[in-house]
Protein backbone atom coordinates (compact mmCIF):
# COMPACT_ATOMS: atom_id res chain seq x y z
CA UNK A 1 0.00 0.00 0.00
CA UNK A 2 1.51 3.61 -1.12
CA UNK A 3 1.44 5.76 2.17
CA UNK A 4 -0.27 8.87 1.72
CA UNK A 5 1.41 12.01 1.85
CA UNK A 6 0.55 14.66 4.90
CA UNK A 7 -1.34 17.48 3.40
CA UNK A 8 0.76 20.67 3.85
CA UNK A 9 -0.16 22.97 7.00
CA UNK A 10 -2.23 25.19 4.91
CA UNK A 11 -4.09 22.75 2.97
CA UNK A 12 -4.34 21.04 6.17
CA UNK A 13 -5.93 23.99 7.94
CA UNK A 14 -7.87 24.78 5.21
CA UNK A 15 -9.64 20.99 4.62
CA UNK A 16 -10.65 21.07 8.74
CA UNK A 17 -12.48 24.53 8.71
CA UNK A 18 -14.02 23.48 5.19
CA UNK A 19 -15.22 19.89 6.64
CA UNK A 20 -16.76 21.88 9.30
CA UNK A 21 -18.90 24.09 7.48
CA UNK A 22 -19.88 21.09 4.81
CA UNK A 23 -20.79 19.67 8.47
CA UNK A 24 -23.07 22.90 9.09
CA UNK A 25 -24.43 23.05 5.55
CA UNK A 26 -22.97 26.67 5.09
CA UNK A 27 -20.36 24.97 1.77
CA UNK A 28 -21.04 25.47 -1.42
CA UNK A 29 -19.07 25.24 -4.61
CA UNK A 30 -18.20 27.28 -7.58
CA UNK A 31 -16.70 25.49 -10.48
CA UNK A 32 -15.08 26.67 -13.38
CA UNK A 33 -14.29 25.51 -16.80
CA UNK A 34 -11.20 24.17 -15.13
CA UNK A 35 -13.80 21.40 -13.42
CA UNK A 36 -14.80 20.27 -16.88
CA UNK A 37 -11.79 19.91 -18.66
CA UNK A 38 -10.75 16.38 -17.30
CA UNK A 39 -13.82 15.37 -18.93
CA UNK A 40 -12.54 16.18 -22.24
CA UNK A 41 -14.36 19.31 -22.51
CA UNK A 42 -12.80 22.31 -23.83
CA UNK A 43 -11.91 25.56 -21.79
CA UNK A 44 -12.33 29.20 -23.29
CA UNK A 45 -9.51 29.06 -25.43
CA UNK A 46 -10.29 25.46 -27.15
CA UNK A 47 -14.05 26.73 -27.53
CA UNK A 48 -13.09 30.17 -29.58
CA UNK A 49 -9.87 28.73 -31.12
CA UNK A 50 -11.88 28.10 -34.41
CA UNK A 51 -13.61 31.28 -33.91
CA UNK A 52 -10.61 33.30 -33.45
CA UNK A 53 -8.90 31.87 -36.68
CA UNK A 54 -11.95 32.61 -38.57
CA UNK A 55 -11.14 36.19 -37.76
CA UNK A 56 -6.95 36.46 -38.51
CA UNK A 57 -6.51 35.97 -35.37
CA UNK A 58 -4.42 33.28 -32.38
CA UNK A 59 -6.26 32.38 -29.54
CA UNK A 60 -3.37 31.90 -27.68
CA UNK A 61 -2.43 35.67 -28.05
CA UNK A 62 -5.47 37.43 -27.21
CA UNK A 63 -6.20 37.65 -23.37
CA UNK A 64 -10.14 39.33 -23.66
CA UNK A 65 -11.62 35.93 -25.18
CA UNK A 66 -15.18 37.81 -24.38
CA UNK A 67 -14.22 40.78 -27.03
CA UNK A 68 -13.24 37.73 -29.32
CA UNK A 69 -17.15 36.07 -29.43
CA UNK A 70 -17.67 39.95 -29.94
CA UNK A 71 -15.77 40.32 -32.43
CA UNK A 72 -17.10 37.58 -34.30
CA UNK A 73 -20.63 38.47 -34.15
CA UNK A 74 -19.97 42.40 -35.23
CA UNK A 75 -18.15 40.23 -38.06
CA UNK A 76 -20.89 37.84 -38.90
CA UNK A 77 -24.30 39.62 -37.66
CA UNK A 78 -25.56 36.53 -36.17
CA UNK A 79 -24.75 34.45 -33.23
CA UNK A 80 -25.47 31.36 -34.92
CA UNK A 81 -21.60 30.05 -35.22
CA UNK A 82 -21.24 30.48 -31.78
CA UNK A 83 -24.32 28.59 -30.54
CA UNK A 84 -23.22 25.92 -32.92
CA UNK A 85 -19.75 25.72 -31.11
CA UNK A 86 -20.62 25.64 -27.78
CA UNK A 87 -23.47 22.78 -28.62
CA UNK A 88 -20.99 20.86 -30.57
CA UNK A 89 -18.48 21.20 -27.64
CA UNK A 90 -20.98 20.91 -24.58
CA UNK A 91 -22.95 18.72 -25.67
CA UNK A 92 -23.21 14.50 -24.41
CA UNK A 93 -20.19 12.57 -25.17
CA UNK A 94 -18.37 12.93 -21.91
CA UNK A 95 -18.30 11.61 -18.89
CA UNK A 96 -17.76 12.98 -14.89
CA UNK A 97 -14.41 12.83 -14.12
CA UNK A 98 -13.17 11.90 -10.21
CA UNK A 99 -13.61 15.08 -8.39
CA UNK A 100 -17.23 15.43 -9.94
CA UNK A 101 -17.82 12.02 -8.14
CA UNK A 102 -16.55 13.25 -4.58
CA UNK A 103 -18.19 16.28 -4.77
CA UNK A 104 -21.66 14.80 -5.64
CA UNK A 105 -21.00 12.66 -2.42
CA UNK A 106 -20.46 15.02 -0.21
CA UNK A 107 -23.88 17.07 1.13
CA UNK A 108 -23.60 20.46 -0.19
CA UNK A 109 -26.47 21.58 -1.63
CA UNK A 110 -25.66 24.84 -3.23
CA UNK A 111 -23.58 24.79 -6.70
CA UNK A 112 -22.63 28.28 -8.58
CA UNK A 113 -21.05 27.24 -12.38
CA UNK A 114 -20.23 29.59 -15.08
CA UNK A 115 -19.99 26.23 -17.35
CA UNK A 116 -22.75 25.27 -19.94
CA UNK A 117 -22.15 21.46 -20.02
CA UNK A 118 -24.21 19.05 -17.76
CA UNK A 119 -21.46 17.11 -16.17
CA UNK A 120 -22.08 19.05 -12.44
CA UNK A 121 -25.92 17.65 -12.12
CA UNK A 122 -25.22 14.38 -14.05
CA UNK A 123 -23.00 13.83 -11.13
CA UNK A 124 -25.42 14.63 -8.47
CA UNK A 125 -28.49 13.03 -9.89
CA UNK A 126 -25.61 9.65 -10.08
CA UNK A 127 -25.65 10.08 -6.34
CA UNK A 128 -29.55 9.89 -6.46
CA UNK A 129 -29.92 13.47 -4.98
CA UNK A 130 -32.74 15.11 -6.94
CA UNK A 131 -31.58 18.47 -8.16
CA UNK A 132 -33.09 21.94 -9.16
CA UNK A 133 -31.25 23.42 -12.00
CA UNK A 134 -31.59 27.66 -12.79
CA UNK A 135 -30.10 28.77 -15.79
CA UNK A 136 -32.65 31.41 -16.50
CA UNK A 137 -34.42 33.86 -13.94
CA UNK A 138 -37.61 32.23 -14.87
CA UNK A 139 -36.66 29.44 -13.16
CA UNK A 140 -35.17 31.22 -10.26
CA UNK A 141 -39.31 31.88 -9.39
CA UNK A 142 -39.85 28.30 -8.84
CA UNK A 143 -38.45 25.22 -6.66
CA UNK A 144 -38.37 21.94 -7.47
CA UNK A 145 -40.31 19.77 -4.61
CA UNK A 146 -37.74 17.88 -2.52
CA UNK A 147 -34.64 19.02 -4.07
CA UNK A 148 -31.60 18.12 -2.16
CA UNK A 149 -29.41 20.64 -4.71
CA UNK A 150 -29.53 23.98 -6.63
CA UNK A 151 -27.03 24.31 -9.37
CA UNK A 152 -26.80 28.17 -10.91
CA UNK A 153 -25.62 28.12 -14.07
CA UNK A 154 -25.19 31.92 -14.58
CA UNK A 155 -23.98 31.97 -18.05
CA UNK A 156 -26.37 29.61 -19.07
CA UNK A 157 -27.09 26.41 -20.02
CA UNK A 158 -26.09 24.12 -24.09
CA UNK A 159 -29.41 23.27 -24.02
CA UNK A 160 -30.35 27.07 -24.56
CA UNK A 161 -27.26 28.31 -26.33
CA UNK A 162 -29.04 31.26 -28.22
CA UNK A 163 -29.42 32.83 -24.22
CA UNK A 164 -25.79 31.33 -23.15
CA UNK A 165 -23.69 34.28 -21.82
CA UNK A 166 -20.89 34.71 -24.34
CA UNK A 167 -20.71 37.87 -25.77
CA UNK A 168 -19.43 41.81 -24.96
CA UNK A 169 -23.32 42.43 -25.40
CA UNK A 170 -24.49 39.50 -22.92
CA UNK A 171 -21.79 40.28 -20.14
CA UNK A 172 -22.46 44.59 -20.44
CA UNK A 173 -26.32 43.49 -20.00
CA UNK A 174 -25.57 40.79 -17.16
CA UNK A 175 -26.94 42.97 -14.41
CA UNK A 176 -29.64 43.81 -16.15
CA UNK A 177 -30.91 40.72 -18.00
CA UNK A 178 -29.93 38.39 -15.11
CA UNK A 179 -30.44 40.88 -11.74
CA UNK A 180 -32.15 38.25 -9.50
CA UNK A 181 -28.97 35.49 -10.25
CA UNK A 182 -26.43 38.59 -9.04
CA UNK A 183 -28.52 39.00 -5.93
CA UNK A 184 -28.75 35.25 -5.08
CA UNK A 185 -24.79 34.59 -5.46
CA UNK A 186 -24.15 37.78 -3.20
CA UNK A 187 -26.21 36.62 -0.79
CA UNK A 188 -24.29 33.22 -1.05
CA UNK A 189 -21.62 35.24 -0.73
CA UNK A 190 -21.99 36.79 2.45
CA UNK A 191 -24.02 33.44 4.31
CA UNK A 192 -22.17 30.75 3.19
CA UNK A 193 -18.14 29.76 2.57
CA UNK A 194 -17.65 29.16 -1.48
CA UNK A 195 -14.80 27.10 -2.66
CA UNK A 196 -13.96 28.18 -6.18
CA UNK A 197 -12.74 25.56 -8.25
CA UNK A 198 -11.44 25.41 -12.11
CA UNK A 199 -12.34 29.67 -12.05
CA UNK A 200 -9.49 31.77 -13.41
CA UNK A 201 -11.54 34.56 -12.01
CA UNK A 202 -11.04 36.83 -15.36
CA UNK A 203 -14.77 36.41 -15.38
CA UNK A 204 -16.07 40.42 -15.37
CA UNK A 205 -19.36 39.36 -13.73
CA UNK A 206 -17.42 37.38 -10.24
CA UNK A 207 -15.02 40.10 -9.99
CA UNK A 208 -17.75 42.84 -9.92
CA UNK A 209 -20.22 41.38 -7.36
CA UNK A 210 -17.00 39.67 -5.06
CA UNK A 211 -16.35 43.61 -4.85
CA UNK A 212 -19.88 45.17 -3.89
CA UNK A 213 -20.29 42.28 -1.91
CA UNK A 214 -17.21 43.61 -0.02
CA UNK A 215 -18.13 47.10 -0.03
CA UNK A 216 -20.96 46.47 1.17
CA UNK A 217 -20.01 44.70 4.48
CA UNK A 218 -17.09 47.29 4.49
CA UNK A 219 -14.48 45.19 3.68
CA UNK A 220 -15.35 42.72 6.33
CA UNK A 221 -15.80 39.55 4.15
CA UNK A 222 -16.58 36.04 5.01
CA UNK A 223 -13.57 33.30 4.46
CA UNK A 224 -13.86 31.81 0.96
CA UNK A 225 -11.46 29.20 -0.99
CA UNK A 226 -9.93 29.08 -4.25
CA UNK A 227 -7.62 26.30 -5.74
CA UNK A 228 -5.13 27.38 -8.03
CA UNK A 229 -2.58 25.57 -9.89
CA UNK A 230 1.39 27.04 -9.11
CA UNK A 231 2.67 28.73 -12.36
CA UNK A 232 5.13 26.06 -13.69
CA UNK A 233 7.80 27.05 -15.80
CA UNK A 234 7.19 26.55 -20.02
CA UNK A 235 9.23 24.17 -21.89
CA UNK A 236 11.77 26.65 -23.72
CA UNK A 237 10.46 29.65 -21.13
CA UNK A 238 13.42 32.09 -20.51
CA UNK A 239 14.05 32.30 -17.06
CA UNK A 240 12.98 36.32 -16.90
CA UNK A 241 9.79 35.36 -18.69
CA UNK A 242 8.98 32.80 -15.70
CA UNK A 243 9.95 35.02 -12.89
CA UNK A 244 7.55 37.71 -14.77
CA UNK A 245 4.87 35.34 -14.86
CA UNK A 246 5.08 33.87 -11.14
CA UNK A 247 5.54 37.51 -10.51
CA UNK A 248 2.08 38.34 -11.58
CA UNK A 249 0.32 35.38 -9.79
CA UNK A 250 2.01 36.57 -6.91
CA UNK A 251 0.38 40.04 -7.03
CA UNK A 252 -3.11 38.35 -8.07
CA UNK A 253 -3.46 36.13 -4.92
CA UNK A 254 -2.79 38.87 -2.74
CA UNK A 255 -5.64 40.66 -4.54
CA UNK A 256 -8.01 37.96 -4.25
CA UNK A 257 -7.48 38.54 -0.59
CA UNK A 258 -8.40 41.95 -0.66
CA UNK A 259 -12.16 40.51 -1.92
CA UNK A 260 -11.88 37.67 1.23
CA UNK A 261 -10.52 34.94 -1.09
CA UNK A 262 -7.76 32.46 0.36
CA UNK A 263 -5.52 31.00 -2.32
CA UNK A 264 -4.14 27.10 -2.36
CA UNK A 265 -1.62 26.76 -4.48
CA UNK A 266 -1.40 23.07 -6.07
CA UNK A 267 1.37 22.10 -8.70
CA UNK A 268 -0.07 19.63 -10.32
CA UNK A 269 -3.95 19.23 -11.32
CA UNK A 270 -4.09 15.99 -9.66
CA UNK A 271 -3.85 17.28 -6.52
CA UNK A 272 -7.00 19.10 -6.54
CA UNK A 273 -8.12 15.32 -6.81
CA UNK A 274 -6.29 14.47 -3.55
CA UNK A 275 -7.50 17.62 -1.70
CA UNK A 276 -11.39 16.87 -2.43
CA UNK A 277 -10.46 13.11 -1.34
CA UNK A 278 -9.17 14.42 2.03
CA UNK A 279 -12.07 16.72 2.40
CA UNK A 280 -14.43 13.63 1.53
CA UNK A 281 -12.60 11.00 3.98
CA UNK A 282 -12.39 13.59 6.98
CA UNK A 283 -16.25 14.48 6.45
CA UNK A 284 -16.81 11.05 6.36
CA UNK A 285 -14.81 10.18 9.37
CA UNK A 286 -17.03 12.20 11.40
CA UNK A 287 -19.97 9.76 10.36
CA UNK A 288 -20.73 6.61 12.04
CA UNK A 289 -22.26 3.36 11.37
CA UNK A 290 -23.70 1.29 14.40
CA UNK A 291 -24.45 -2.11 13.16
CA UNK A 292 -25.78 -5.03 15.15
CA UNK A 293 -28.55 -6.90 15.91
CA UNK A 294 -29.52 -8.30 19.40
CA UNK A 295 -32.06 -10.95 19.88
CA UNK A 296 -30.74 -11.42 23.40
CA UNK A 297 -28.34 -9.25 24.92
CA UNK A 298 -26.59 -12.24 26.03
CA UNK A 299 -24.01 -11.99 27.87
CA UNK A 300 -25.72 -8.91 29.49
CA UNK A 301 -28.96 -8.81 30.81
CA UNK A 302 -31.63 -7.25 28.87
CA UNK A 303 -31.64 -3.89 30.85
CA UNK A 304 -27.91 -4.26 30.56
CA UNK A 305 -27.32 -4.11 27.38
CA UNK A 306 -29.90 -2.12 25.86
CA UNK A 307 -28.47 0.97 28.39
CA UNK A 308 -25.26 0.36 26.76
CA UNK A 309 -26.39 0.87 23.47
CA UNK A 310 -28.11 3.79 24.91
CA UNK A 311 -24.74 5.32 26.26
CA UNK A 312 -22.78 4.39 23.21
CA UNK A 313 -25.48 6.57 20.92
CA UNK A 314 -25.59 9.22 23.52
CA UNK A 315 -21.71 9.64 23.87
CA UNK A 316 -21.33 9.78 20.27
CA UNK A 317 -23.54 12.37 19.66
CA UNK A 318 -21.94 14.52 23.12
CA UNK A 319 -18.77 13.92 20.97
CA UNK A 320 -19.94 15.61 17.92
CA UNK A 321 -20.28 12.46 15.78
CA UNK A 322 -23.09 12.17 13.37
CA UNK A 323 -24.49 8.54 13.55
CA UNK A 324 -26.19 6.52 11.01
CA UNK A 325 -28.21 2.99 11.51
CA UNK A 326 -29.91 0.89 10.09
CA UNK A 327 -32.49 -0.20 13.04
CA UNK A 328 -31.24 -3.67 13.23
CA UNK A 329 -32.99 -5.60 16.13
CA UNK A 330 -32.75 -4.65 19.10
CA UNK A 331 -30.10 -2.41 18.70
CA UNK A 332 -31.34 0.33 16.50
CA UNK A 333 -34.04 1.52 18.80
CA UNK A 334 -31.34 2.11 21.73
CA UNK A 335 -28.97 3.72 19.22
CA UNK A 336 -31.63 6.42 18.67
CA UNK A 337 -32.95 7.28 22.65
CA UNK A 338 -29.35 7.49 23.43
CA UNK A 339 -29.01 10.05 20.55
CA UNK A 340 -32.10 11.27 20.95
CA UNK A 341 -31.68 11.87 24.46
CA UNK A 342 -28.54 13.97 24.12
CA UNK A 343 -30.02 16.16 21.48
CA UNK A 344 -33.46 16.98 23.27
CA UNK A 345 -31.10 17.86 26.28
CA UNK A 346 -29.37 20.56 24.32
CA UNK A 347 -31.19 21.45 21.14
CA UNK A 348 -28.83 24.51 20.23
CA UNK A 349 -25.70 22.64 20.60
CA UNK A 350 -26.47 19.31 18.43
CA UNK A 351 -27.91 18.98 14.93
CA UNK A 352 -30.76 17.25 13.90
CA UNK A 353 -29.00 16.32 11.09
CA UNK A 354 -26.75 13.64 13.63
CA UNK A 355 -28.72 10.92 13.65
CA UNK A 356 -29.79 9.12 10.84
CA UNK A 357 -31.95 5.91 11.03
CA UNK A 358 -32.90 4.33 7.90
CA UNK A 359 -34.79 1.06 8.84
CA UNK A 360 -34.60 -1.46 6.01
CA UNK A 361 -37.63 -2.30 3.67
CA UNK A 362 -39.04 -5.36 5.61
CA UNK A 363 -42.37 -5.73 3.55
CA UNK A 364 -40.37 -6.91 0.31
CA UNK A 365 -40.89 -10.95 1.37
CA UNK A 366 -39.47 -12.01 -2.09
CA UNK A 367 -35.96 -13.26 -0.40
CA UNK A 368 -34.17 -12.69 -4.04
CA UNK A 369 -35.24 -9.50 -4.55
CA UNK A 370 -35.35 -8.64 -0.63
CA UNK A 371 -31.51 -9.30 -0.54
CA UNK A 372 -30.62 -7.19 -3.55
CA UNK A 373 -32.79 -4.34 -2.04
CA UNK A 374 -30.97 -4.62 1.28
CA UNK A 375 -27.06 -4.87 0.25
CA UNK A 376 -28.15 -1.88 -2.07
CA UNK A 377 -29.65 -0.18 1.02
CA UNK A 378 -26.64 -1.19 3.42
CA UNK A 379 -24.23 0.32 0.41
CA UNK A 380 -26.16 3.26 0.74
CA UNK A 381 -25.64 4.03 4.49
CA UNK A 382 -22.32 2.61 4.85
CA UNK A 383 -20.92 4.77 1.92
CA UNK A 384 -21.33 8.02 3.65
CA UNK A 385 -19.84 6.67 6.85
CA UNK A 386 -16.01 6.40 7.58
CA UNK A 387 -16.61 4.59 10.61
CA UNK A 388 -18.40 1.36 11.13
CA UNK A 389 -19.21 0.10 14.96
CA UNK A 390 -20.25 -3.75 15.36
CA UNK A 391 -22.36 -4.53 18.97
CA UNK A 392 -23.69 -8.22 19.50
CA UNK A 393 -24.74 -9.96 15.68
CA UNK A 394 -27.23 -12.18 16.78
CA UNK A 395 -31.02 -13.14 15.74
CA UNK A 396 -33.52 -16.25 15.88
CA UNK A 397 -34.08 -18.12 12.97
CA UNK A 398 -36.93 -20.04 11.77
CA UNK A 399 -36.83 -23.07 13.95
CA UNK A 400 -36.43 -20.65 17.07
CA UNK A 401 -32.72 -21.16 18.00
CA UNK A 402 -30.51 -18.26 18.33
CA UNK A 403 -27.57 -17.84 15.62
CA UNK A 404 -25.29 -14.99 13.98
CA UNK A 405 -26.28 -12.76 12.38
CA UNK A 406 -25.90 -12.81 9.12
CA UNK A 407 -27.12 -9.18 8.08
CA UNK A 408 -24.01 -7.63 10.53
CA UNK A 409 -21.67 -9.79 8.85
CA UNK A 410 -23.02 -8.55 5.87
CA UNK A 411 -22.47 -5.36 6.67
CA UNK A 412 -19.25 -6.06 7.97
CA UNK A 413 -17.73 -7.46 4.81
CA UNK A 414 -19.05 -3.78 3.13
CA UNK A 415 -17.65 -1.90 5.68
CA UNK A 416 -14.08 -3.84 4.90
CA UNK A 417 -14.48 -2.84 0.90
CA UNK A 418 -15.68 0.58 1.02
CA UNK A 419 -12.45 1.04 3.34
CA UNK A 420 -14.30 1.98 6.25
CA UNK A 421 -12.17 2.13 9.74
CA UNK A 422 -13.77 -0.79 12.00
CA UNK A 423 -14.42 -0.92 15.54
CA UNK A 424 -15.76 -3.88 17.36
CA UNK A 425 -16.96 -4.22 20.74
CA UNK A 426 -16.30 -7.44 21.62
CA UNK A 427 -17.51 -8.38 24.90
CA UNK A 428 -21.50 -8.06 23.21
CA UNK A 429 -20.64 -11.42 21.59
CA UNK A 430 -21.45 -13.06 18.60
CA UNK A 431 -20.79 -11.65 15.52
CA UNK A 432 -19.08 -8.65 17.03
CA UNK A 433 -16.97 -10.92 19.24
CA UNK A 434 -15.27 -11.86 16.07
CA UNK A 435 -14.95 -9.07 14.12
CA UNK A 436 -13.09 -7.91 17.08
CA UNK A 437 -10.65 -10.69 17.04
CA UNK A 438 -10.32 -10.16 13.27
CA UNK A 439 -9.27 -6.85 13.71
CA UNK A 440 -7.09 -6.83 16.84
CA UNK A 441 -3.86 -7.03 14.17
CA UNK A 442 -5.55 -3.45 12.66
CA UNK A 443 -5.17 -1.50 15.72
CA UNK A 444 -1.21 -1.97 16.51
CA UNK A 445 -0.38 1.53 14.90
CA UNK A 446 -2.48 3.12 17.41
CA UNK A 447 -1.12 5.20 20.32
CA UNK A 448 -0.66 2.57 23.41
CA UNK A 449 -3.97 4.07 25.35
CA UNK A 450 -6.38 3.47 21.93
CA UNK A 451 -4.70 -0.13 22.04
CA UNK A 452 -5.23 -0.52 25.48
CA UNK A 453 -8.68 0.54 25.23
CA UNK A 454 -9.58 -1.65 22.45
CA UNK A 455 -8.06 -4.66 24.50
CA UNK A 456 -10.67 -2.95 27.29
CA UNK A 457 -13.92 -3.81 24.62
CA UNK A 458 -13.49 -7.32 25.03
CA UNK A 459 -13.26 -7.57 28.17
CA UNK A 460 -16.43 -8.76 30.15
CA UNK A 461 -16.19 -7.58 33.47
CA UNK A 462 -15.81 -4.37 32.17
CA UNK A 463 -18.33 -1.95 33.60
CA UNK A 464 -20.65 -0.13 30.98
CA UNK A 465 -18.78 3.71 31.51
CA UNK A 466 -15.78 1.57 30.76
CA UNK A 467 -16.69 0.09 27.60
CA UNK A 468 -18.48 3.49 26.38
CA UNK A 469 -14.84 5.21 27.25
CA UNK A 470 -12.74 2.71 25.85
CA UNK A 471 -15.12 2.73 22.72
CA UNK A 472 -14.91 6.59 22.18
CA UNK A 473 -10.89 6.69 22.68
CA UNK A 474 -10.65 3.87 19.81
CA UNK A 475 -13.39 5.66 17.65
CA UNK A 476 -11.12 8.78 17.88
CA UNK A 477 -7.63 7.21 17.63
CA UNK A 478 -8.75 5.37 14.25
CA UNK A 479 -10.25 8.83 12.73
CA UNK A 480 -7.36 10.77 13.08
Amino acid sequence: MVARRKPAPEVEGFVNAFVDDVADGTAAIFAGAGLSVASGHVNWFGLLKDIASELGLDVDREHNLVAVAQYHLNTRGTRSRLNQKLIDEFSAGHRINANHEILARLPIATYWTTNYDKLIETALEAESKVVDVKFTVDQLKTTRRGRDVTVYKMHGDVTDAEHAVLTKDDYEGYFRDHEPFVTALAGDLVSKTLLFIGFSFTDPNIDYIMSRVRVVLRQKTKQHYCILKRESRRSKEKSVDFQYRQRQQDYFIRDLTRIGIQALLIDEYAELTEILGLIQARYRQRKIFISGSAYTFDPFRPDDGASLIEGIGSEMVARRFSIVTGFGLGVGPSVIAGAMQTMLRDPTRYRPSQLEARPFPVADHASTSRKSLYEGHRRAMLSSCGIAVFLFGNKRDTTGAIVESDGVREEYALAKSLGLKVVAVGCTGSVAADIWAKERPTMAGLPPAARKAYQTLADPKASQAQLIAALVTVVEAVRD
